[in-house]
């Protein structure tokens, strides 16, 4: 159940990138999980199968149990496979609510309100009501970035989120994407960026990046890493485990590698902070051939074409 698939835009996300970015994030027991955007619930279905051992106190099941995983849900369907989905992983009493998030202003946010930990993959596109956008200090009609400002002042000051989003985020120079840019590496530690191959979706025609970030420091320097399984992927050949091993053996200190890197945030463009994906290690692309030597090649070829065909019509 939500292991991939569509309904109404929202892609759902495959459970082995997930289980990667659960473990990037490391929650413990006695913190609080929180998906503004959860459907069928698979980010906290995740969490708590991490969470769960067979050593648990009675104590520090309670709490998983009670007082762990929060989510919310607009639409009817996927609210109601969330619940259903939590009860059976074993969690009796889901808190889950059949709400719209975003119709919640977002300065009116306290800190009984915050959360530890930020896991969510929100919808993208879409469109909201100009009144719920009024709900945002960043106006826009892109509806993931109204969940990641929502997200951003849901952590509590410490806490970690991880969140996909569409890579265009990275790059985006109208006014909303390069404000809400410049507002996550200010009030934030933009520590990781993963960018994911086409296809980790399926149906989906855009690719997307996994942030993760730390509330309540600015950030210095954004690790980069960007996945190459090896192949196509795709409904017969979906991604799996094995394909983020090195993702999440690399990442806790950030080694550059042939697909890792690093870039210091002092070196950004302060008007666009623009945070694009370019790998330094990447093997450059050829050179593109100019227009006119194009069709000087292309006449060659045709004068040793015709050179051939004079040939075979003396042989015959």
């Amino acid at each position: 159940m939500g292991n991939a698939g569509r309904n109404g835009g929202e892609y759902y996300t495959p459970r082995p990138l997930i289980r990667a970015m659960i473990k990037v994030v490391d929650p413990q027991v006695g913190e609080t999980i929180y998906d503004g955007a959860c459907g069928s619930a698979g980010f906290l279905c995740e969490a708590w199968d991490h969470l769960r051992t067979d050593n648990l106190s009675a104590s520090d099941w309670d709490t998983l149990q009670r007082r762990t995983f929060y989510g919310q849900e607009k639409k009817s369907l996927a609210y109601v496979l969330g619940v259903m989905n939590m009860i059976l992983h074993g969690i009796d009493a889901p808190s889950i609510r059949h709400t719209n998030t975003l119709t919640e202003n977002v300065m009116d946010i306290q800190e009984a309100d915050r959360h530890d930990i930020v896991l969510a993959n929100p919808p993208f596109g879409g469109g909201e009501r100009k009144e719920v956008q009024h709900n945002f200090p960043i106006k826009s009609g892109e509806t993931a970035y109204l969940f990641l400002q929502h997200f951003m002042r849901k952590l509590r000051a410490g806490g970690r989120g991880a969140i996909v989003i569409k890579n265009t985020f990275l790059s985006n120079t109208d006014q909303a994407s390069v404000a809400l840019r410049k507002e996550l590496l200010e009030t934030c530690n933009l520590h990781t960026v993963l960018d994911c191959p086409g296809g980790t979706f399926q149906g989906a025609g855009v690719k997307t990046v996994v942030l993760f970030f730390d509330k309540g420091k600015p950030t210095r320097d954004v690790w980069y890493y960007q996945l190459d399984p090896g192949r196509s992927l795709g409904k017969t050949n979906p991604l799996n485990d094995a394909d983020l091993a090195e993702f999440i053996r690399l990442q806790p200190d950030k080694t550059d590698s042939a697909h890792s890197w690093s870039v210091p945030v002092a070196g950004l463009d302060r008007d666009t902070w623009d945070l694009t994906v370019k790998n330094p290690n990447a093997p450059e692309a050829e050179a593109l051939r100019a227009p006119a030597q194009i069709i000087e090649d292309m006449l060659a070829r045709d004068a040793e074409t015709a050179v051939i065909l004079e040939e075979i019509r003396g042989m015959l």
